[in-house]
C-alpha cells in the first residue's frame, strides 16, 4: 500500500513538472550588448530566466574572445525564458525594440561590428508572425529603415550558446564596470532621442 502510494506521488510530481516545463516559453533577442540586453529583460514581470550568450554563428560553443574577433557569424543575444500567462511575446518584443537601435547596420550606439547588429531569433510560426508584424509597425513609428534580422532558430544551423558566467547579469554582479560602459558608450540619451519616454534602459 505505501509503495503504491510512494509511486502516485512521483507519477503526480512527475505530470506537474512536465506541466510547469510546458508554461514556460524561450525567446531570443540580439540587441547589441548583451549585458544591456539582459538588463532590460531582467526587469520584465513574467521572465523567468535570462541568459546572455551567442547565436546565429557557424562555431559551435564559441568563447567570448572569439565572438568579438569577428569571423564566427554569432551575435551577442540574450535567451529569455518566460511565462506567457505573464508576459506576452508581443510585451517582450516591445522591450526589445526600445532597448536598442534598431536603425544601424552592424552596430549599436557605440558597439561596432558582425557581432553587435540586432536580430531576433524566433521558435514558432507565431513568433515568427509577430517579429514580422512589429517590424513593419516599428518601421512606420520611426519612418526609417529597420535592420533587424528577424530569423527562424530552425535555419541557424546551432543552437544558442551561453556566455562564460562572467558575463551573466554583469549589470549586477559588476555593476560599477558596467555603469561606467553605459555612461561611457552614451546608450542612455541615444535610446532617449530614438525611443523618447519609451526608452528601456
Amino acid at each position: 500500500m505505501l509503495r503504491r502510494l510512494f509511486l502516485t506521488t512521483l507519477l503526480a510530481l512527475s505530470f506537474t513538472g512536465n506541466a510547469m516545463a510546458a508554461d514556460k516559453q524561450v525567446a531570443v533577442f540580439a540587441g547589441g550588448c548583451f549585458w544591456s540586453t539582459q538588463k532590460a529583460f531582467d526587469h520584465v514581470a513574467g521572465v523567468t530566466n535570462t541568459r546572455a550568450g551567442f547565436m546565429g554563428g557557424s562555431v559551435k560553443n564559441p568563447s567570448y574572445e572569439e565572438v568579438v574577433r569577428g569571423g564566427t557569424g554569432h551575435v551577442e543575444a540574450v535567451e529569455v525564458t518566460y511565462d506567457p500567462e505573464k508576459v506576452s511575446y508581443d510585451q517582450l518584443l516591445d522591450t526589445f525594440w526600445h532597448s536598442t537601435d534598431p536603425t544601424t547596420q552592424s552596430r549599436v550606439i557605440c558597439d561596432g561590428g558582425e557581432q553587435y547588429r540586432t536580430a531576433i531569433f524566433t521558435f514558432s510560426p507565431a513568433q515568427q508572425a509577430a517579429a514580422v508584424a512589429s517590424k513593419q509597425a516599428v518601421t512606420q513609428q520611426l519612418s526609417k529603415p529597420i535592420r533587424t534580422l528577424i530569423v527562424r532558430s530552425v535555419d541557424t544551423g546551432l543552437p544558442f550558446y551561453p556566455a562564460e558566467d562572467y558575463h551573466q547579469h554583469y549589470w549586477q554582479t559588476h555593476s560599477v564596470q558596467y555603469e561606467a560602459y553605459y555612461r561611457g558608450c552614451g546608450r542612455g540619451p541615444a535610446l532617449k532621442k530614438l525611443w523618447g519616454n519609451k526608452a528601456s534602459h
